[in-house]
């Protein structure tokens, strides 16, 4: 089973939809926890339900229960917490929102080919490797691929 993780920074519309097409994507799950922004341009959260469906035939979700509070990603982005330190803090959360039954009650028939989407463009300093982690471990034998 492979998880996807993708970033929409820096990405023109034509990357962002070839690497999900050529990688057989076949849900987008976006946890921004705010994808209405104008700085968003193709990946602002109505538009990209409607890219995603029309341009690949693929369904698309938006879910902030996978994304941090507001308090932990702003200490995260004035640098108060090393992504590591974050990661752990994040993995509570997560733990605290019980998203284990969320992922098995809600997606687990979706888990083969979900892409978890962010802003970011480097996964390592983002939400989303942490998400991808955390699903690999409760859907056993899972690979995480970063687009």
């Amino acid at each position: 089973m492979r998880i996807f993780t993708i970033g929409s920074n820096r990405k023109s519309a034509e990357t962002f939809f070839e690497l999900l097409r050529n990688h057989d994507v076949r849900f987008l799950l976006d946890i921004r926890l705010r994808n209405t922004s104008q700085l968003a341009g193709f990946a602002k959260g109505d538009d990209l339900r409607y890219f995603t469906e029309e341009l690949l035939g693929i369904g698309y979700r938006h879910d902030v229960r996978f994304a941090p509070d507001e308090g932990l990603f702003e200490d995260r982005k004035a640098k108060k917490l090393s992504m590591e330190q974050f990661g752990l803090k994040f993995r509570e959360t997560l733990g605290e929102r019980d998203m284990k039954q969320v992922l098995i009650d809600e997606y687990a028939g979706m888990m083969d080919g979900i892409c978890l989407l962010c802003s970011e463009e480097d996964h390592r300093e983002c939400h989303r490797s942490v998400v991808a982690d955390y699903i690999a471990e409760i859907f056993e034998g899972s690979e995480v691929v970063n687009l």
